[in-house]
């Protein structure tokens, strides 16, 4: 193991050349990095919430709310589908988990139940809901236990991918929400220093419903508590329209159906919000138009009416406008928000914090101070305890070993926090540790009586099944805080794993290749740790 091997070189050139290549960036600024040519890395370190200062959020999703949506949804659906198959409804009784509904004739129960069982008929092959006949006059229409069970953990996976996308969007990448616990939603925001601003752009539903107006009865008298059951009243976002609106509950075409948003502008150069629906939402959207030309329909957001035009002709293009009272901004966040896509239930915060700059660069300053101190006492220690030259290489495999770890932090864009320097420091001294190891089985080696060659062979040989089982039991140990772990510990987790991989290239394949050398060049007669 100690020739010195083409392919050895060759690879701790390479290794070099990446260090260097990937992690340089670290130390331009951030104009010199977009003057940088397009074909170059631009990409370093982001540092974390602790280290430049920023916003924590630990949100809470509700999912109560969120069931009672969608077990009142399905209240809907059974009364649209009823009443286009022309049966009569007594009563929509809710019950935990479903809802049952009464008929008024029961005779008519065969036709109910036909036209119930195509609400859970799709083309999944997965059926959440089920249909069951309760006596002669009454339908059960309930969730699966299955689904009622998944609905909560369902609810904080969508919301984690609907708040990353939106701040992503915003071009906030070092923002990664996680989740904690069974239904809580960690943000950490690094530069980001109003909490409150970071509140309102993720807690915003951007729930988007296309529904018909109910001109058949008066708002007034709705006002007054005389709400027909398939209606509801909602009030009216845009200043410039009615105070409320009476529109009926069935909703046409909903922002699940919404592939595109963007700000554009209407006829009278007014910004406006253009629109762009799937194939389903087209021809939804297209069927509802032309059976309702001159009547009006709302464009509902996130409980506000904020449109509420007439349908002039069939619209079947699948494409329109919002327009209204719109800024620029206004219209850009809120397209910002369509195309993130709706939160299934609402974000209740729990906790809001804000760290200031200056303690982020306290924190820096330690960080720094306590990996300069670390490495200084590795490097004193080698020196004393194995000479300038068996010491020396060590502190050049530290070197390429901290380099070849800010190489890979940056490329895949990994966030630096106060732990992950902890994971730093940790990770010098297991790849420290990796020679000790070498050295001390050449040194037994050399005062057993064997010559130069033999004990540095023997010293890699010997040690390298330790080395192994010790950095995979380190590595078992980061991969398991990693997947079960959260925030600071993940950080702590991703650096040290790293660090196993570059410990590992570093720590031996330096030590082999300079051994090698000296050992080439000098043709050494005794051991120097050996006295």
């Amino acid at each position: 193991m100690i020739h010195l091997s083409r392919w050895k070189v060759v690879l701790l050139v390479l290794s070099l050349l990446f260090g260097l290549f990937f992690a340089y960036p670290n130390v331009l600024s951030p104009a010199q990095r977009e003057a940088l040519p397009g074909w170059l890395p631009k990409s370093g370190l982001n540092l974390g919430l602790d280290l430049q200062g920023g916003s924590y959020l630990l949100l809470e999703v509700d999912v109560p709310a969120m069931r009672e949506k969608r077990l009142g949804n399905l209240g809907e659906d059974a009364r649209t589908a009823l009443a286009e198959a022309r049966v009569g409804v007594l009563s929509i009784a809710r019950e935990p988990s479903g809802v049952v509904v009464t008929l008024a004739d029961p005779s008519q129960m065969e036709l109910a139940m036909q036209s119930m069982r195509t609400l859970i008929q799709n083309n999944t092959g997965i059926t959440d809901r089920t249909v069951t006949r309760q006596g002669s006059e009454r339908i059960r229409y309930a969730f699966t236990e299955q689904a009622m069970a998944s609905m909560s953990a369902d609810a904080v996976t969508q919301s984690i991918e609907v708040v990353r996308r939106r701040l992503d969007a915003g071009g906030t990448k070092e923002i990664n929400p996680t989740r904690q616990g069974a239904d809580r939603i960690v943000i950490q925001a690094p530069g980001q220093s109003d909490p409150a601003e970071l509140e309102r752009l993720v807690g915003q539903t951007a729930q988007l419903t296309f529904q018909m107006v109910d001109v058949e009865n008066s708002v007034t008298e709705a006002l007054a508590g005389s709400i027909p059951p398939d209606s509801e009243l909602i009030p009216g976002g845009d200043p410039q329209g009615a105070a409320w609106y009476l529109v009926k509950r069935r909703v046409l075409v909903s922002g699940e159906n919404l592939t595109k948003a963007e700000v554009t502008s209407d006829q009278n150069n007014r910004t406006a919000i253009g629109f762009r629906f799937d194939g389903a939402g087209a021809r939804r959207f297209g069927e509802a138009t032309a059976a309702n030309i001159g009547k009006p329909f709302a464009i509902i957001l996130d409980g506000k009416v904020i449109s509420a035009p007439t349908i002039i002709s069939a619209i079947t293009g699948g494409q329109g406008q919002i327009t209204g009272s719109y800024t620029i901004e206004q219209a850009a966040e809120m397209v910002n928000l369509l195309n993130g896509g709706a939160l299934p239930a609402p974000l209740n915060v729990v906790e809001r914090r804000t760290v200031t700059a200056e303690l982020g660069a306290d924190a820096v300053a330690a960080g720094k101070l306590s990996t300069m101190i670390g490495f200084a006492i590795i490097v004193v220690f080698m020196f004393l305890a194995y000479g300038l030259l068996f010491g020396g290489i060590s502190v050049i495999g530290l070197l390429l070993n901290g380099l070849l770890i800010v190489a890979a932090m940056s490329v895949t864009g990994a966030t630096l926090t106060l732990p992950g320097i902890a994971g730093l420091i940790l990770t010098f001294a297991v790849a420290v540790d990796a020679n000790v190891l070498i050295y001390e089985r050449m040194r037994d080696e050399a005062r057993a009586g064997r010559s130069v060659i033999a004990s540095l062979d023997a010293g890699f040989n010997k040690a390298m099944g330790t080395i192994i089982d010790a950095n995979l039991t380190t590595l078992v140990a980061a991969l398991i805080m990693f997947a079960f772990g959260a925030g600071p510990v993940r950080g702590f987790a991703w650096t040290l794993t790293i660090g196993v991989f570059t410990s590992m290239l570093s720590a031996v394949l330096v030590a082999q290749v300079g051994l090698a050398l000296w050992l080439k060049l000098a043709k050494p007669k005794k051991l120097p740790i050996a006295e």
